[in-house]
Formats: structure tokens, sequence, C-alpha cells
């Protein structure tokens, strides 16, 4: 179905906007401080907000109806999203961000769904209907060997025609406007969410003690099924390359893609990957190494840069986690010791501070608690030379207060330049 006149008139003064901003000189200059620090020579310290939805309480950001949406169909409406999101960042909380000259959509492609043939049985709570941050209980679908069988490789293949027509679509859209490129799939390693969802945090790390080679058939079988994914991405060409972001973090670089890269055809070995095992945030560093990084090796050794890790503490398992084959950035989440994390690190890695977003969240907003916290985190990776970057993430609410997180940007963004 052609976009009515009227969405086609908004979406194109969306995307000229867009693209103004994204040939201005300082998107080259952020590009450059990104590629410094990935290179492990920053000039700076470099600060990013999360953009996705899981990250943004975006139904609480909203000011002067800059979000939202006016176009009909769903089409026009997933666009306009995704550019006044982009336009609302770049003007109140744009940190390091950097503005493509070009509008990305993704490749159409089955099989890369995460749930790998199951999907969690769970009941949820929820405290604000219009906030998509809720509480998940999930009920345990593994309690005997036959459970194994669930777990399947998914058969990955491009719908061509359904992405030819969301291209030409949008190819015609902005056509003299905005370009407008169809961009295959950049996966991550994430056994140990799956895991938990079809079996529930509690059963999950009673049976790493009480069951070990029951967990140990469950992450063999899922690690495989990851693994069969990604070859078939890379056999089919599937693959993104030349990444932005990853994991909410600046992925310039100059090392990748490697060596031989063919733009029709990109390897595991031309991108970053991420990854993470959330849940070990209550398992020794020992246990951790047997049932996460031992099988995680098989995927990261495969690609060109890896960032690990999200939520999880890893101050005290440096040692285990830099053995991670390619790895250029680590996770600080809020729950880490950093002193000792810094020290652990110093100049061999990126250390990925993610700063407490309970700050953002509190009856009232301290901006010099947010000052004494960031500037804390900049004396210590000072001391041990760490490379350091903030990301803020995870925000399930601003108190309908969106300049807090506006401000919390304003500080970063003031402490790093000086």
């Amino acid at each position: 179905m052609p976009v009515r006149r009227k969405d086609r008139t908004l979406l194109r003064d969306l995307g000229r906007h867009m693209a103004e901003i994204a040939a201005m000189p300082v998107q080259h200059e952020t590009i450059r401080a990104w590629k410094t620090l990935n290179s492990l020579k920053p000039i700076r310290p470099m600060v990013m907000v999360g953009m996705s939805m899981d990250h943004i309480p975006w139904n609480e950001m909203e000011v002067d109806e800059e979000l939202k949406l006016q176009a009909e169909d769903d089409f026009s409406r997933d666009i306009e999203r995704k550019l006044r999101r982009t336009l609302y960042a770049w003007k109140h909380m744009r940190a390091d961000m950097v503005v493509e000259p070009y509008l990305g959509l993704p490749k159409i492609i089955r099989g890369t769904e995460e749930n790998l043939g199951i999907s969690p049985r769970e009941q949820r709570a929820v405290t604000d209907p219009e906030r998509p941050v809720v509480g998940h209980y999930y009920f345990d679908q593994f309690q005997t060997e036959e459970d194994l069988g669930k777990i399947k490789p998914p058969e990955v293949a491009l719908d061509a025609e359904a992405t030819a027509k969301v291209a030409e679509m949008a190819a015609e859209l902005f056509r003299g406007v905005l370009e407008v490129r169809v961009e295959g799939h950049c996966p991550r390693f994430t056994p140990w969410d799956r895991i938990v969802e079809w079996r529930g945090a509690q059963n999950t790390l009673m049976d790493l003690a009480m069951r070990p080679e029951f967990m140990h058939a469950i992450m063999s079988r899922t690690t495989q099924a990851f693994l069969s994914r990604l070859d078939q991405l890379e056999e089919q060409g599937l693959l993104g390359y030349g990444q932005g972001v990853i994991k909410n973090s600046g992925a310039y670089t100059d090392e990748l893609p490697a060596t031989g890269f063919d733009p029709e055809k990109p390897r595991t070995k031309d991108l970053w990957s991420t990854g993470m095992a959330q849940v070990f945030a209550a398992v020794s560093p020992a246990m951790h190494k047997e049932f996460e990084l031992d099988y995680a090796v098989k995927w990261y050794e495969r690609f060109g840069l890896v960032y690990y890790g999200c939520c999880e503490p890893l101050h005290d398992r440096i040692d285990l986690v830099s053995t991670i084959p390619h790895l250029r950035k680590i996770s600080m989440s809020p729950y880490v010791d950093q002193e000792r994390g810094a020290e652990s690190i110093g100049p061999r890695f990126v250390f990925s501070r993610k700063p407490n977003p309970s700050i953002l969240a509190g009856d009232s907003w301290d901006p010099e608690m947010v000052r004494t916290d960031l500037k804390n985190t900049m004396d210590i990776c000072a001391r041990y030379n760490c490379p350091l970057e903030f990301i803020i993430q995870d925000i399930s609410t601003v108190r309908y207060q969106p300049q807090r997180l506006w401000e919390w940007v304003d500080i970063a963004m003031d402490l790093v330049r000086r």
C-alpha cells in the first residue's frame, strides 16, 4: 500500500532534518573520538545513552509533542518513531551519539528470534501500564533429560520478497532526501538469558549447584543452537557490518572489517559481538568459567572485537574475563567494586561504566550526587590508566521528568570535556 501524501510529507521533513544533522562536521569528530577510545588511546572518556525501549522510558519523555506520532499506517509510524527518537535524543541528550547519513532498516530474516523454539511461560507484574519495564515470574520447562529436546536450532532464511518491498517503499519515500540502507543481523551470545526465561532464576541457580551435569547438557545444547544460527547467517550473507553501536556503546573502529571483507557476504570476523551472563552475578568466578566462559569462547573466537557483560558485577573475575578472545570492552555495572575492577583492567580494555540509573528515579533530583558519582569513577580510572566510557541505560523511570536525564547528560559531558 503506498504511503499517504500527508505521511510522505511528514516523513520527508523529518528525514531532511536528520540528513542536515548527519552532515555536520561534529559527526566526524565524534567518530574519531570513539575510534581513539576503542583503540585504547582515548582523547577523553566517552558518554552514551541507551536508546532502545528497554533502556529509556519513552512514555515519560514527551515534551511539546516532539515524540507524538502523526503518521497513519504501521510502516510509516515505525519509521516516524525511529526518526523522532533520533532527533529528540540529538536535541536533548546528545552525549557522544553519532547521527548517520542514512536510515537503516533491518533485513527481514526468519530464525533470528531468541527463543530457539521455546517461548517463556510466565506471569508478569505491572506497576505502570504505560511503562514497558515489568516484573517476570518464569515457570520451569526443563525438569528431565527428555526436556532437552525442546531446544531446537533455528532455520535461518531471508524473506527476500518482504525485505525488497520494504526497501523499495522506503527508498521511494526518501528519494533525494535521505539514503536508505537495508542491514543484516548482528547477533549476540546470551544463552543464560534464554535459560532463565525457560526455567526461572531460582531453578537455574539451584541446579547449577545440585544438578551440574544437567545444566551442562542444557548449556551445551543451547550453545550449539546459537552457533548453528550464526553459521547459517554467515553462510547466507545475512550478517550486518559497519556497526556504529555495540551494547549501547560507540563501536567505531579502524580495526574492522578484517582483510578480505566483502560487503555482499560479511564474516563474523568483520563484526563486533557482545554477550553476558547476568544470572551469574550470584555464582563464583570458578562456576562462571565452567558454565559460561568455557562455552562462550566458541562464539567469541570467531568475531573481530568483543564487548562483554551487562549488569553482572565482573570486578572479581577480570582475570577470567580477560581470556575472552578479541575482548576490547568490559561492562562495569552499578554493582561493581570500581577500584578493584579498574586495578585489574588497567590500560588493557575499556572500562565501560554503567552508572546506577536509580539516581534518576528518586523522589527528588540531586545533580550534585550525579557529579560526585561520575567524578569518582573518573578519578579511579585515572589512577589505573583505564580507558573509560559512561553508558547510562536500564532507566525504568525518570518520574515523568525527562529533564533529569537531559541534565545527567549535561553533567557527564561537562566533566569529560574538562
